[in-house]
């Protein structure tokens, strides 16, 4: 009954599982749109263009944000990361839900931009396992991981922005949280669920 989808942004510190805990929901439900974000960071050894990201230099992703394609951008951890807007508009205008995996900086700009998105902010069950799951990677070097969890000191401090916040301590429980957070927010009562119901009792 929702004239447009929902826009669910998954945020969280650096190493904490976002694209895991995203790909365990995306199983669990098919019909979700996940958006591929835009960046400046290297491309790691597993990841493929235009799949896992769509890898830029500084000279075009500039040129992304110069002609407005973007909903947000920012710089994290020394590298541009940004949500090219024509795919997600198109999906929620469709009345698909899309999922947004992007950093808080990123979905602070979302939340100001495109206020009625649904957030949901994924924590470590404790410090050292964020620094664990970074060091397990085997992708950054020791300044790298030292910023992230720098980082990730501030980036905690926004909870209070979030609408919701799942402990990631179990990638399949932790998506199916996240699973029922998007039924219950599908259940939500709206002006055209009303006008439907009011107009069929009231003939």
């Amino acid at each position: 009954m929702r004239r447009e989808g929902h826009l669910i942004i998954i945020s969280g510190p650096s190493g904490v599982g976002k694209g895991t805990v995203c790909t365990a929901l995306k199983a669990m439900r098919p019909e979700l749109k996940v958006s591929i974000s835009a960046t400046t960071r290297k491309k790691r050894p597993t990841e493929v263009d235009g799949e896992n990201y769509f890898f830029y230099d500084e000279n075009g992703f500039y040129e992304l944000i110069q002609q407005g394609e973007l909903i947000e951008y920012a710089k994290v951890h020394g590298n541009y990361y940004g949500t090219p807007k024509a795919y997600v508009m198109d999906q929620l205008d469709a009345g698909e839900d899309v999922i947004l995996e992007i950093d808080v900086q990123g979905a602070m700009q979302v939340k100001q931009n495109m206020p009625g998105g649904i957030y949901i902010f994924l924590l470590p069950p404790h410090k050292n396992d964020l620094e664990a799951r970074i060091r397990n990677r085997g992708t950054e070097d020791e300044a790298n991981i030292e910023l992230r969890l720098h980082n990730a000191q501030e980036e905690i401090s926004m909870l209070h922005d979030y609408d919701y916040a799942v402990i990631n301590e179990d990638v399949d429980e932790c998506a199916t949280l996240v699973s029922h957070i998007i039924d219950a927010e599908n259940q939500r009562i709206d002006a055209r669920l009303m006008r439907k119901y009011w107009e069929e009792f009231h003939d």
